[in-house]
């Protein structure tokens, strides 16, 4: 072959495939063809009362019977031949916040296993406290557990008005308009909560002081 043949035909070989460019572009698209359509692509779909991934919507979670505060947490270190073992002591309240409040403790190996046991001696340990309508106790009372001495009085419209634990066992008991005053000048919290529960258990029925 020559070199004119071989130029000739690398000529039509340019046009032939420039012509079926063009008519691939110019061709409209078929009314049949399915419209592909990009919006929306990586969403989850938008289902009707479902949670981002179109499941079903997730139960609200049951609020618990009991609310719980933990007023002291130490760490215990027993030395023994192999070494030293470590272990979590904690001290918590726990209340309904309608009348019923009780102190536990407990022990484990990791936080959350003393806290599920300190709850669990905190009901069994709990008492139903005897108080007026408008929510506050009948009476004044005055008590002393170990160290801890306590003065618990009602105060008709000052709210809560006590520090440390004592506080805490008043809250999740439920009372209002009380004044507490520790009469003691010791620090330990599980004390200062035993304290207020036993004075709290010394509360008479409001008979003669309902207001």
């Amino acid at each position: 072959m020559t070199d004119n043949a071989q130029n000739l035909n690398e000529e039509i070989t340019k046009e032939a495939t420039v012509e079926s460019v063009e008519a691939t572009v110019s061709t409209p698209a078929s009314a049949d063809a399915p419209k592909r359509d990009f919006r929306g692509r990586g969403r989850a779909p938008r289902g009707k009362g479902g949670d981002r991934r179109g499941g079903p919507k997730r139960e609200p979670r049951a609020k618990p019977e009991y609310d719980q505060k933990i007023i002291d947490i130490r760490r215990v270190t027993r030395v023994s031949s192999g070494g030293r073992r470590f272990s979590f002591a904690v001290s918590l309240v726990a209340g309904d916040r309608k009348g019923k409040v009780g102190v536990g403790t407990g022990k484990g190996g990791d936080t959350a296993l003393a806290v599920e046991k300190a709850f669990r001696s905190a009901k069994k340990n709990m008492i139903t406290i005897s108080t007026t309508k408008s929510g506050s106790i009948p009476h004044e009372v005055k008590t002393k557990f170990g160290s801890a001495v306590v003065h618990i009085m009602p105060a008709p419209g000052k709210g809560i008005v006590a520090g440390s634990s004592v506080r805490d066992v008043i809250d999740l008991a439920g009372l209002k308009d009380v004044t507490a005053k520790l009469r003691s000048g010791t620090k330990n919290k599980l004390n200062n909560a035993r304290v207020a529960i036993e004075a709290l258990k010394q509360l008479k029925k409001p008979r003669a002081y309902s207001k």
